[in-house]
């Protein structure tokens, strides 16, 4: 299980296909936990080289700092926190270095994320709950720390939770990482009606099979699943790490303003095949 991304693997800056002008997200400062790898260190690359500073969250330090490093070249800000998404004063800690140093905080990206596939009858109320503090408790944890400093964003704060199509239809060998996405579905709709008063728009990024990312590798390619779950891709092929970027960039930006409370697909067309193939 990966516990400080949602999917682990590699990126790099010359290889984002930028879609947006690149001073979009200029004076911003965006958390993004599990940013040391995966889709969040894709999240953060496109951010960086948006113009936001970043704020990279995840538990191995050594990670952290490769993750600064392969981020340099996009001459973003960099604060690197090793922290645990499940310990509250953990959170709280990152939220207050992130003050300290930025001044305050405009994006929370919630990306933090473990998964294995298992049979239900087979799980345990470890592995349960592991993935239920990781994915829900984790978001809740960051929500209910940064509400004070996403409230005095000067652009109005956002909270860009990554989530999964899956929480809606099931998930059959991953009901615990469903049901946890169910529950961060839930608290963003939740908040994004009880924040909206304070300018703070909450929405969900639901992200299909992503290349080169451990969440293929382990759910798919390891259990030789990964042709059959091509087939069931609308557009036949899986999607790159600066898909979901750019997705989350949009949010991020003016033209998010008045969107909250929403889903944002970004799977190629899978939650509308699967049930075809």
């Amino acid at each position: 299980m990966n516990m400080d991304g949602q999917a682990e693997g590699t990126s790099s800056a010359q290889n984002v296909r930028l879609v947006f002008r690149d001073d979009l997200l200029i004076g911003r400062t965006a958390i993004i936990t599990g940013g040391s790898s995966g889709i969040g260190l894709g999240i953060a690359e496109v951010f960086g080289m948006l113009g936001a500073n970043l704020v990279l969250v995840g538990r191995k330090v050594d990670k952290l700092e490769e993750a600064r490093q392969t981020l340099a070249s996009t001459g973003a800000q960099i604060l690197t926190v090793s922290a645990d998404v499940r310990d509250h004063a953990s959170v709280q800690g990152v939220v207050q270095q992130t003050v300290e140093q930025f001044g305050g905080i405009d994006v929370l990206v919630n990306n933090a994320a473990g998964n294995f596939h298992c049979p239900f009858e087979e799980l345990t109320p470890n592995g349960w709950r592991a993935v239920i503090d990781i994915d829900l408790n984790g978001t809740f944890n960051f929500c209910h720390a940064a509400f004070q400093a996403l409230k005095r964003s000067t652009w109005g704060g956002r909270v860009i939770n990554i989530s999964l199509a899956q929480a809606a239809s099931g998930w059959p060998g991953s009901a615990h990482a469903a049901s946890a996405k169910a529950g961060v579905t839930a608290l963003t709709r939740s908040l994004a009606v009880e924040w909206g008063p304070h300018g703070i728009r909450l929405n969900n990024v639901l992200p299909g099979p992503i290349e080169n990312t451990e969440g293929v590798r382990r759910l798919y390619e390891a259990r030789n699943e990964a042709e059959k779950e091509r087939e069931r891709m609308a557009l036949g092929h899986f999607g790159q790490t600066d898909d979901i970027a750019q997705a989350c960039a949009y949010l991020a930006s003016p033209a998010g303003n008045f969107i909250t409370g929403c889903d944002l697909t970004v799977d190629g067309g899978r939650w509308l095949k699967r049930g075809w193939v």
